[in-house]
């Protein structure tokens, strides 16, 4: 009857200890930023991964792909009014965010699906809008990846990549 307590105590105390590891916080956590460009709110909602030692830019995130811009659900990018983003109309709404990374230049995707799990079920039947823009190697390493909005521009930035937006 002892042997039969003590494994009884065992396999409690082996599905207490799971299950308290299974509830440690997420290596990427959730962000959001806000701020106004000229008379328009802006939101960006964003898991924030961090560079943890990997290689980012071509590996983690592949180039020529479409990616999330962020980590777990698809970024969203939200408006109230309507803007011009690199020069093209984006009217006011609600619109998950991805990005077409590559070497010399990043698409950016606004995309009628706000509520999306990553980049899984992206349609692009589903863009509002596409526009081409040139990213910057940053000065210093960005572990954190970071969306900020600054007087006309908003811009996310990364391990060793800022990859602005000019809005207006």
């Amino acid at each position: 009857m002892r042997l039969l307590k003590k494994i009884q105590l065992l396999l409690v105390a082996f599905l207490i200890t799971n299950s308290i590891n299974a509830q440690e916080k997420p290596t990427s956590t959730k962000e959001m930023v806000s701020g106004k460009i000229n008379d328009a709110t802006i939101t960006i909602n964003y898991g924030s991964p961090a560079v943890r030692a990997r290689e980012i830019w071509g590996k983690l995130v592949p180039f020529n792909q479409v990616w999330r811009a962020g980590a777990n659900d698809a970024t969203t990018f939200e408006t109230d009014k309507e803007v011009m983003i690199e020069g093209a109309k984006l009217p006011a709404g609600k619109y998950s965010f991805f990005i077409i990374p590559n070497e010399k230049e990043c698409v950016i995707i606004f995309n009628k699906e706000a509520k999306q799990w990553g980049a899984y079920k992206y349609k692009e039947k589903e863009d509002q809008l596409r526009v081409s823009v040139k990213q910057k190697v940053a000065k210093t390493i960005a572990e954190k990846l970071v969306y900020t909005i600054d007087e006309n521009t908003f811009a996310l930035s990364w391990d060793n990549w800022i990859i602005p937006i000019s809005v207006k």
